[in-house]
This record gives structure tokens, sequence and C-alpha cells, in this order.
């Protein structure tokens, strides 16, 4: 589905991933892992054309329309319903109206928010909102789908709830994924494979580890898996590596 060869992408001339290699295959869910900084966005955006590489080369099995993107951060405009802000992608690739709302309407109830189309993203809470924002991505029925850090800024046990609601999603149609979060337990949960990012500047992928917990899968069943706790310190500690060491105290003259 996704095949990233020989990348490297800079700033200013300064290369922050070099010859980075990854592949995701169709109906891979795929996560990338890392310290701050060590250009896991950057490979989102160069899949997304958001980016444009200093070297490498990008193939994808599907059109752009075909990809979907969860930011971070919401992307719902402040004006418009729930409902409009579901519809708007939609409207934008010339469903009639009619139809763009009740497609809405259908993706608002899969999500549980029924009879909360009408309200405006400010009437509603964070994970709302963040249910919102899966649903105007889903409508579109992208065959691959990139999310960035997408539920880093909700408490623990929304962020569960809606994890393993867009798990359900992502392993009943088949969807690719590929994920960029901090978060190693939910790297563990929900992935197939988890491919870990070495310390910038010019950070390449260090290690990739299969998941042996099987599908279909709940999130909180999986981390009490017995492949769960191993993989997680191994995880932990080739991150720890590649932290750099903490400057010496020197001795302070009197």
């Amino acid at each position: 589905m996704l095949r990233v060869s020989g990348m490297t992408v800079g700033y200013g001339g300064e290369p922050v991933l070099e010859s980075i290699d990854l592949d995701v295959a169709a109906g891979e869910f795929a996560t990338l892992i890392g310290p701050s900084g060590s250009g896991k966005t950057s490979i989102l955006r160069v899949v997304t054309g958001l980016l444009e590489p200093l070297r490498g080369t990008v193939d994808l099995d599907v059109g752009v329309r075909d990809v979907g993107f969860l930011f971070q951060d919401d992307a719902l405009l402040p004006w418009r319903t729930a409902r409009q802000n579901v519809a708007l992608g939609l409207r934008i690739r010339e469903v009639a109206p009619a139809a763009a709302d009740e497609q809405a309407e259908h993706w608002l109830t899969v999500l549980g928010l029924a009879g909360y189309g009408d309200r405006y993203p400010g009437q509603l809470s964070g994970g709302q909102r963040k249910r919102v924002a899966i649903a105007q991505v889903l409508a579109l029925r992208p065959r691959l789908l990139l999310m960035d850090e997408p539920f880093a800024a909700l408490d623990a046990i929304v962020r569960t709830r809606i994890t393993q609601e867009l798990l359900e999603w992502v392993e009943r149609e088949r969807l690719t994924v590929l994920l960029v979060t901090h978060d190693l337990e939910e790297a563990i949960s929900a992935s197939d494979i988890v491919h870990v990012l070495g310390q910038g500047p010019r950070a390449a992928i260090r290690a990739s580890h299969r998941v042996e917990i099987p599908r279909p899968r709940r999130v909180l069943e999986a981390r009490g898996h017995p492949a769960f706790g191993p993989l997680l310190q191994r995880l932990w500690d080739e991150l720890a590596a590649e932290r750099p060491p903490a400057p010496s105290a020197e001795p302070v003259e009197s």
C-alpha cells in the first residue's frame, strides 16, 4: 500500500531524516515511535505531499483521494455544526448537499454522536470533537489512514475508548494505517508492527517489531497479553538508548 525508499528529509539544508526505508502492507496497522525531533511527523508530511524530500521516493498503491489524515489538533471549523464539518469534505467532492448531510449523520451515529449533529465545536467536549474529526475523515472512505498523535490531548479513559472504536473500524474495513505516537502502550495495543526511529539529526529507523497479539483485539485486554510486557520493555529500552547522555556537572568554584 505504501513504500518509502531512501528518503532523506531536511530543513534549511540540514537533514533530520536520512535513508528512510518503510513498507506498509495493505490492511496493516503500522506505528512510528521515536524521540522528540526524530522526524516522525515529517514522514507523514512527505507521504501526503505536504513536504518535499531531499532524496528518495514515496510509492502509493492508492490515489491521493484515498488517503485520510487525522491530525493531533482537530481541523473543525468553529462556525459550522458537527454535521456540516463532517459533510464538508463530501461537499468538496461534489456530493449533493442532502446526500452529504445524510452520510455525515450516519458517521456521527457510528461514532456515538447521534443527536449531536446541530452542535458547534465549542459546544462539544474534547472527546466529542475528536469523534467528529474521525467521522470527517472516515466519511471520505480512505483506504490509507495517516494519524499524527491524534489522541494526545485526551484523558486516559476517553483516549482508550476512542482508540478502541477506531481500532474496531480499522479491523472491520481492513484499512491500512500509519500512526505516529509517543505512547508505547497505544502503539502496542493497536499495531501489527512498530517501527523505532533513532534520535535526530539524521535519524533512521533503528528497529521494527511485530506485535504478536491476535486480532480482533481489545485495547485493554491486549495490555494483559503475555507478549505485551516484554515488547513494552524492549521499546522502552531502545528509546532510552537513543537519548543523548546528560551533561556532566562541572564543579562550582568558590
